[in-house]
């Protein structure tokens, strides 16, 4: 059994939430509440899991869940968090993984009523692994900035598919499956993906598909 804690200032969106995980046979829900400071104690007390916390609380509803993200992430890095978000803007993610990618997602509320994807998510932050919602992705991938366009322009159309996968936490066999392609091809795009985006080959292979989508974030942000 999987343990959650829940946060949602909506009273039928979090219980609904909870009904749904519930009803899988693989989560027990400990706690479900409503800001992310009864969210925090009920980490603090439980130690669950994971966590899946709505991105805007009170008292401003603005980034609270991110916040909170980040403060669980920094003081109980076993607990996997699951973000979710009415909103499909990049500034939000890249503001999630600005400290790192670590046992974090970040999914459109949508999601909720897909329970597989859902589980799939909670499954992977608890192993420390990392999502994009690839609907984040495809906006990410859409937008008409500058900065993003340079990068863009170095991409393929087939890598821009490899990437849009790999953001939404499709394994290599998963990608070759869903584009009809080769293993080994799946792999060369890959490496061409890394190569052109600039990533180092030293870094730790389990977060460098999300550092790819990520590059794209920190060139629409001054600064970083």
């Amino acid at each position: 059994m999987i343990d959650v804690v829940i946060a949602d200032d909506h009273y039928l969106v979090r219980e609904g939430t909870r009904q749904l995980l519930e009803a899988s046979g693989e989560v027990r829900v400990s706690a479900a509440v409503a800001d992310a400071e009864e969210l925090l104690a009920a980490v603090d007390a439980l130690d669950p899991d994971a966590v899946v916390v709505d991105i805007r609380m009170p008292p401003t509803h603005q980034l609270e869940g991110v916040l909170a993200a980040r403060a669980i992430r920094a003081t109980h890095p076993k607990v996997g968090v699951v973000v979710l978000s009415q909103h499909a803007n990049s500034m939000y993610a890249f503001e999630l993984f600005r400290d790192g990618t670590d046992g974090l997602a970040y999914l459109l509320k949508d999601r909720v009523g897909d329970l597989q994807q859902l589980l799939e998510a909670l499954r992977r932050v608890i192993a420390g692994g990392s999502i994009i919602d690839p609907f984040v992705v495809q906006s990410l991938l859409n937008r008409q900035t500058s900065a993003a366009d340079q990068l863009l322009e170095q991409l393929s159309a087939r890598e821009r598919e490899v990437l849009a996968s790999m953001a939404a936490g499709a394994s290599n066999a998963a990608i070759a499956r869903e584009l009809y392609l080769s293993p080994s091809a799946v792999a060369k795009h890959i490496n061409a993906i890394f190569a052109k985006l600039g990533l180092s080959p030293a870094a730790e292979e389990t977060h460098r598909r999300v550092a790819a989508v990520l590059a794209f974030l920190r060139a629409e942000v001054p600064g970083q």
